[in-house]
């Protein structure tokens, strides 16, 4: 009898520890990412009573409940539109990978609330930085060690001198002997400077199916004018371009500007591989698209995570750029990790090593930009459990309170 004492003290204990869960539960529901925990009781050994002996086990007596388990549970929580380009929810399986600036310590979270400190370094609101891979040089390489993130904020974009430039278009092929049409295209120059270069081209007066071009640099742009570039542009019976060759772009040559910039050269593509950008039907002539590679000198306007954790900088002139990618770290047996708070985690003697690497490959989710992931918490479920938990409680506090009375009428029998 008097082991029921300790038996129904363990219920207590153990039942108080699964409230104090289901209250951390609630009091994180509304914590992105956040993942609720259930309670897993276990029974301690019992001990046989009786001429049977533990082998037969007629008469078997428990020690009460050993301290519950507590199972955090990775299910997936709602995904839910967020206002900030930089947060982010992870659908599926996987964690982002931070670090700690100060001990190097590499914690793992589900929690997409990201901001940028002062020094451009992408973190978490307590301060992680995350991991991913950087953009060096226009070159973006995921299959080396992952770094800290830093952002662009604040930056300006060096100018580009302007390469190759374009024209999709077509020629109208029902046009009068030595009709016109004019055409023009910005090109930028070494130090960001506009250029307007235009294009004349005239319909031959003697074959139906040529037409001369002839490009010219401004020439208030330059100390000395630079001669028009011609030539001619030759069709099949089909209206498809047969003269120039795929191979032989039109070049022009820019030397002497008076913004001081670089001499250049600029070619004018014709062709995209062997299929001619250039045709001459019968409709209007008009240009359809056109395209050139140089740009002006940008501010920095925001910076967002797209699908996939691609950090994508949008800048002043129009250019969108990749400057970064989100790392995320699959771990076959999350449950085994242990929670240090701020929504982070960290691998135990338990875990197995974190595979890692981008977004939708190798078994990790895909994270989807200017949204997070809502806690698992249903407080439906954990008001159910607390009702549970707290009838177990009385239950077990009204055996101590009758073991009592019987220890007080066992007392009471010498008197």
């Amino acid at each position: 009898m008097f082991t029921s004492f300790s038996t129904a003290l363990s219920a207590l204990t153990a039942h108080s520890t699964a409230v104090d869960v289901v209250g951390n539960n609630l009091a994180n529901l509304n914590t992105p990412g956040f993942k609720a925990n259930v309670v897993a009781f276990h029974d301690l050994v019992t001990q046989s009573l009786g001429a049977g002996g533990a082998g037969l086990g007629e008469t078997q007596i428990g020690f009460g409940v050993a301290r519950p388990l507590t199972l955090r549970q990775f299910t997936q929580g709602a995904i839910k539109a967020s206002t900030s380009a930089l947060d982010v929810a992870i659908q599926g399986d996987g964690f982002l990978i931070l670090k700690d600036a100060t001990t190097n310590a590499t914690y793992y979270t589900r929690g997409g609330n990201l901001q940028v400190d002062k020094s451009g370094y992408l973190i978490t609101p307590t301060g992680q930085r995350v991991q991913g891979w950087m953009d060096n040089d226009g070159t973006l390489t995921t299959n080396g060690p992952c770094t800290d993130l830093v952002l662009p904020v604040g930056s300006l974009r060096a100018a580009s001198a302007t390469q190759t430039f374009s024209f999709n278009m077509n020629l109208n092929s029902a046009g009068a002997a030595g009709e016109t049409f004019n055409s023009s295209i910005e090109i930028y120059d070494s130090l960001g400077q506009g250029h307007t270069v235009g294009i004349t081209f005239t319909k031959d007066a003697t074959t139906p199916n040529k037409w001369a071009y002839s490009m010219k640099f401004p020439d208030s742009d330059v100390k000395t004018a630079i001669a028009p570039v011609t030539g001619t542009l030759t069709f099949d019976s089909s209206g498809m371009l047969t003269d120039p060759a795929a191979d032989k772009p039109v070049e022009l040559s820019i030397t002497g500007l008076k913004s001081g910039a670089a001499d250049f050269k600029v070619n004018w593509e014709i062709y995209d591989g062997d299929t001619p950008r250039i045709t001459q039907l019968a409709q209007k002539s008009a240009v359809s698209a056109n395209q050139q590679d140089g740009s002006a000198p940008a501010q920095l306007v925001r910076v967002g995570i797209a699908e996939s954790g691609t950090i994508l900088a949008q800048w002043s002139n129009g250019v969108q750029s990749t400057v970064g990618q989100l790392a995320m770290a699959a771990i076959r047996n999350p449950e085994s990790l242990v929670s240090v708070g701020d929504n982070n985690y960290t691998l135990s003697a338990r875990s197995a090593l974190p595979a890692i690497g981008t977004s939708g490959t190798g078994g990790r989710g895909n994270i989807i930009g200017s949204a997070t992931e809502s806690s698992t918490v249903d407080i439906a479920r954990e008001f159910t459990n607390l009702i549970t938990l707290q009838r177990g409680y009385q239950a077990n506090a009204r055996v101590i309170t009758t073991v009592d009375e019987m220890s007080q009428e066992t007392i009471n029998l010498k008197r």
